[in-house]
């Protein structure tokens, strides 16, 4: 790694020197101001010292890739006439590089981050000291750490903490900018909740079921494929007559043609599926032969906020061969880190349609905005 000191008269002076000594991928290890010259203490002048760092080697790694990418896409849009059947996978393939060089940047910041923290003003480091608790990813925290240090001196020092705060909750934002978040359609006549047992599914298909009768006013029916478990059909009947809506039960994919057709005049119908060991395959396939995942189905994710990051990215590996439109995160009220959520978002590239904080049905749960996920991760 290459360290070298910069002595400027203002942080827009050094950022230059350094962007065009090192480039737009060195890392900021330390600043402070200094005073130069004078006469027993008077008349000095004050100069910003800065001391940047690159990796020349994850540096020309990243050169490549980046020239990887500029020639794919020169190749892959020359005519539109030349497009291939294979010009999808080009796309994932370039989209996968820039995620990966995005990502390498991450790791040279967070390395910054956690070995020169000691040096950053304090407020700076109370905001790193909450996102490492919230256990927010060691390479998100690197780059909005960086962005925050490069305002604050942008800003002289001369920022409040509050300030501060709602800058870093702006780069969190603009982090999952192009991501969708919000509730049900409410454009496809089936709603599905699938996911790992013990999540809250049935109580979670009850909630958007209660308030698609009591706020949206519209007619409603259920479906449940969760045969493996009397209680459960039991307490999706419970729910079914607090609302008095019908519930159909579905052994196979015959029992759901049949259920469709039964109960074609609701305006929209709630199917419960098994809660099964995410870690079997088969169970995935079964479900595929009892439900027909087609155009008319809106599939939700449900992952419970208290699981590990590596299980819940596992599920919904598990999961991605079923279409998937957003999660649900479910049990809120019982944990009290919330950055795991924003690395499966970012992740899966999948937005979050509602958070659950609790049993009560249809209360305890909240539809999610890009603003509102960012606020409990944050606060």
């Amino acid at each position: 790694m290459k360290v070298k000191k910069y002595v400027a008269s203002s942080m827009q002076e050094a950022m230059n020197q350094i962007r065009s000594e090192m480039g737009n991928d060195a890392v900021i290890l330390n600043s402070k101001v200094t005073q130069t010259g004078g006469f027993l203490g008077l008349f000095s002048k004050k100069n910003i010292e800065v001391i940047a760092a690159i990796d020349p080697e994850i540096s020309q790694q990243l050169v490549g890739k980046t020239k990887h990418v500029r020639n794919a896409a020169a190749f892959e849009t020359p005519k539109r006439e030349a497009a291939t059947d294979n010009e999808p996978l080009v796309k994932e393939q370039n989209q996968q590089l820039l995620d990966e060089i995005q990502q390498l940047k991450g790791v040279i910041q967070s390395f910054s981050t956690n070995k020169k923290s000691e040096f950053y003003p304090e407020p700076l480091k109370m905001i790193l000291k909450e996102m490492t608790k919230q256990e927010v990813h060691p390479s998100l925290r690197g780059r909005v750490i960086s962005k925050l240090i490069e305002y604050w001196h942008s800003e002289n020092g001369d920022v409040t903490f509050e300030q501060l705060r709602e800058k870093e909750a702006e780069l969190f934002k603009n982090e999952l900018e192009g991501i969708e978040f919000g509730g049900i359609s409410f454009q496809k006549k089936y709603i599905n909740v699938i996911g790992p047992t013990g999540v809250g599914k049935t109580t979670t298909l009850a909630k958007l079921a209660a308030e698609c009768v009591l706020e949206k006013k519209k007619s409603v029916a259920f479906i449940t494929t969760d045969t493996y478990r009397i209680a459960a059909i039991d307490q999706l009947k419970t729910y079914a007559n607090i609302l008095k809506v019908p519930i159909e039960v579905c052994y196979n994919i015959d029992d759901f043609i049949a259920a469709k057709k039964k109960l074609d005049q609701y305006d929209f119908i709630f199917i419960d599926t098994a809660g099964r060991n995410f870690l079997e395959s088969q169970y995935v396939k079964d479900l595929q032969k009892i439900i027909d995942f087609n155009h008319e189905i809106e599939t939700f994710l449900v992952l419970a906020a208290t699981a590990k990051t590596v299980d819940m990215l596992a599920v919904y590996e598990q999961f991605s061969v079923i279409p998937i439109d957003k999660l649900i995160f479910t049990k809120l009220d019982e944990t009290s880190t919330r950055g795991p959520l924003l690395d499966v978002i970012m992740k899966t590239n999948l937005g979050i349609a509602y958070t659950t904080h609790g049993q009560n049905v249809p209360d305890d749960i909240e539809e999610a905005t890009r603003e509102r996920i960012v606020e409990q991760i944050l606060r």
